[in-house]
């Protein structure tokens, strides 16, 4: 996945997430893997807009914040600035993480790491991820678990009218999945020239809990854990929404 089909949809992006809530429903778990493993300096990566970033840094963290996308990083600059503690960069998961002082979490949450483009790419990136943490550091994933969704149809999860720099727009999201491919449906249409829509779709990757680990592991992190949700549900490979996995660095 290229810089720019990130760029044409960040204001789209930004406008549809329910930033509170989810950021309150991830906040409970981040924040105690935190303070046990004695977290002061995170990187995240694949940050999006950086409100996950954002939120580390209210807790007192030292954070580095890093996205493909120039536009969502701009977008990142401009609501939550570039503070003492805080610092913003566009690098893709191809690029290895500066390491010159390691992290003591590396987070990858959201799905980002299921758009990494194919499975050599992702397995580079988790040796990176892992790389840049100091010795039992902690690494966190999150992607969307798509073996939950029949092979075939889209699920469509959202139809929202929402305010847009363009104007009133509706916006329609939907997931997919094809054997071991996947794939994201954005639809916006300006209310007043629905004629003018945008559509984008996106290609991800499916995972499930061993694979996901296998990388993990072959990385060089153990005291490997998965989660089908934020509040530490098991995971379910035929029912779980999510895929989280939390891990340490070999000490």
């Amino acid at each position: 996945m290229s810089a720019a089909h990130f760029d044409d949809v960040t204001d789209t992006y930004e406008a549809m997430v329910d930033w509170p809530r989810r950021l309150a429903a991830a906040e409970t778990l981040l924040r105690d893997e935190f303070d046990q493993n004695g977290v002061s300096r995170v990187i995240d990566v694949a940050c999006g807009t950086g409100h996950h970033a954002a939120m580390f840094h209210g807790w007192g963290l030292e954070v580095e914040a890093a996205d493909i996308s120039p536009n969502m990083i701009e977008s990142a600059r401009e609501q939550f600035g570039a503070l003492a503690g805080l610092t913003w960069s566009v690098r893709s998961f191809e690029e290895p993480i500066p390491t010159k002082t390691p992290f003591d979490a590396v987070v990858c949450l959201g799905n980002s790491l299921a758009l990494a483009g194919d499975r050599a790419v992702v397995q580079r990136a988790v040796q990176s991820m892992v790389d840049a943490l100091r010795p039992g550091g902690l690494l966190v994933l999150h992607v969307l678990n798509a073996w939950r969704l029949a092979d075939g149809p889209i699920l469509w999860q959202k139809c929202l009218r929402l305010s847009m720099p363009q104007g009133e727009t509706l916006i329609t999201k939907g997931v997919q999945r094809v054997g071991n491919q996947a794939c994201g449906h954005l639809i916006a249409a300006p209310l007043d020239a629905p004629d003018q829509y945008r559509y984008n779709w996106f290609p991800f990757l499916s995972f499930d809990e061993q694979e996901l680990g296998d990388f993990v592991r072959s990385a060089g992190a153990t005291d490997i854990r998965t989660f089908g949700s934020h509040k530490r549900a098991p995971y379910e490979r035929e029912s779980s929404v999510d895929l989280i996995l939390v891990a340490r660095k070999d000490e």
